[in-house]
């Protein structure tokens, strides 16, 4: 292997953990995983916000602030609140039907798509949050939760339930194992001309998309070259890498934009 990239791939070792990514190492221990800070030396994604358009009208009952959960039965919690609260919106976390009703838009984190089904129906969630999306929520997922949003999963367990509401199939680990994460820059035009530094952790890709879902981004370099790793359809925005570990929050505050507009 060349020597840069085995220095990118030391680089992301350095901060996924190296038995297994904070989004899947804590899971054990507890509900909410927290990752590393940001490595001493690596480079910054583009300064949170640059290029990312004016926000539009609130939707009735929403202030300029509003209120977004983080579906809270596990995953990378802590990192999606964070980036939220950077990104202007009042963040909180949910794990019951009557903290799900208190919000404007939900988050659904990365972590590992399978547990994350069977916490969901195990906490009575399933079909309170298959109701608020189906009645129009926004919501974001990343990874994992590209995955639970996605109507289709191509090699899901044989009892794994999604939420659904994105007309598209996803592959599971379609990049490979826990050794085979990296990291890319993207270019993706809804968040300007900066690249967005994004970090694929034994994440999905989608391989088919409906006609109402726009395709934000694809991976843009290597064997995996084409493939789709983000999307949106109306209120509902999912990407295969996780822009909550990088420091940069523009993928958040699009989202806190989808929210306000009540798309």
């Amino acid at each position: 292997m060349p020597t840069g990239a085995c220095e990118r791939r030391a680089s992301l070792k350095s901060w996924v953990g190296v038995a297994a990514c904070p989004v899947m190492a804590a899971f054990s221990r507890t509900n909410v995983a927290v990752a590393p800070a940001f490595p001493k030396g690596r480079r910054r994604p583009a300064e949170p916000g640059a290029g990312v358009h004016s926000p539009g009208r609130s939707i009735p009952g929403v202030t300029a602030q509003p209120t977004i959960g983080v579906l809270a039965v596990q995953g990378d919690v802590r990192e999606h609140v964070r980036a939220l609260e950077a990104a202007g919106a009042a963040a909180v976390t949910v794990r019951r039907p009557a903290e799900l009703e208190a919000v404007d838009g939900l988050v659904i984190p990365g972590g590992e798509s399978t547990t994350m089904d069977k916490l969901v129906r195990l906490f009575d969630l399933h079909a309170p949050l298959k109701a608020r999306l189906e009645a129009g929520l926004p919501a974001y997922g990343s990874c994992a939760g590209m995955i639970m949003l996605a109507d289709r999963i191509l090699d899901g367990h044989r009892d794994q339930q999604t939420l659904g509401g994105l007309d598209i199939t996803v592959r599971r680990n379609a990049f490979g194992r826990q050794v085979d994460s990296f990291e890319e820059d993207l270019h993706i035009r809804e968040l300007g001309p900066q690249p967005v530094r994004a970090v694929f952790i034994r994440a999905p890709w989608v391989e088919q998309v409906g006609e109402a879902v726009d395709v934000l981004a694809r991976v843009e370099t290597g064997p995996a070259a084409g493939r789709i790793v983000a999307v949106r359809q109306g209120p509902l925005l999912a990407t295969s890498f996780h822009p909550e570990v990088t420091g940069d929050h523009r993928f958040h505050q699009l989202f806190v934009e989808i929210v306000k507009e009540g798309a």
